[in-house]
């Protein structure tokens, strides 16, 4: 017995709690050092746990680390928003959205660039059909479905790509410019672009 206190940090942790907080010391260690230097043993340290700890539930590093961009993404959800109409959904989703990934995409985006994609085995569509898609569709659905019940779209005769290309543009500033999209530019893409290729199918299936 030595008489000290034992450290509230390092009590034992089980379950949800424990992997929790090794996806959150994953996810501080990625973005602070980034993927190349991110080793089990660091993130094992920053945790406060020991490497057998992770190895019991992710085999690699590549592994967790994807676990932890899937944590950060189920983390911070996107508010859905309702304004009444299509435009004004489409633009408020777009800036929410852009506001809660520009973080989260700049930490993925250095992952991949630093060999996260080759280690994993995964192509680039496929890690943002991992990262991306799983939290954009429940919400887009549901903007298009309710657009579609007020009459303001046929979804019958919208192709996918049309769907997509508001969110595409919209991923696509943010991997580029590492920041969120201006409102205007956020406009542009639903006022001159999206809704006049709506307009479009809906004359084509009028003629």
């Amino acid at each position: 017995m030595t008489g000290e206190t034992p450290d509230p940090a390092r009590r034992r942790r089980y379950g949800p709690e424990l992997e929790k907080a090794l996806l959150e010391a994953a996810w501080t260690e990625l973005a602070e050092v980034g993927y190349g230097r991110l080793t089990m043993e660091s993130v094992a340290r920053r945790a406060r746990t020991s490497e057998p700890v992770l190895y019991r539930r992710w085999s690699n590093k590549d592994q967790l680390v994807m676990a932890s961009l899937e944590h950060y993404r189920v983390a911070h959800p996107i508010a859905e928003p309702d304004t009444g109409s299509l435009r004004g959904d489409l633009i408020a989703y777009l800036e929410a959205a852009s506001d809660v990934l520009a973080g989260f995409l700049a930490t993925a985006v250095a992952a991949a660039l630093s060999g996260l994609l080759a280690d994993a085995g995964l192509t680039p569509w496929q890690a943002r059909e991992r990262v991306l898609r799983a939290q954009q569709l429940p919400l887009v659905r549901t903007i298009y479905r309710r657009a579609h019940d007020r009459g303001e779209i046929d979804l019958s005769r919208l192709p996918g790509a049309v769907l997509d290309l508001p969110f595409d543009l919209g991923r696509h500033d943010l991997f580029m410019d590492r920041e969120p999209p201006r409102t205007d530019r956020i406009r542009s893409i639903v006022d001159d672009l999206f809704l006049p290729l709506v307009r479009h199918y809906d004359s084509l299936a009028g003629g």
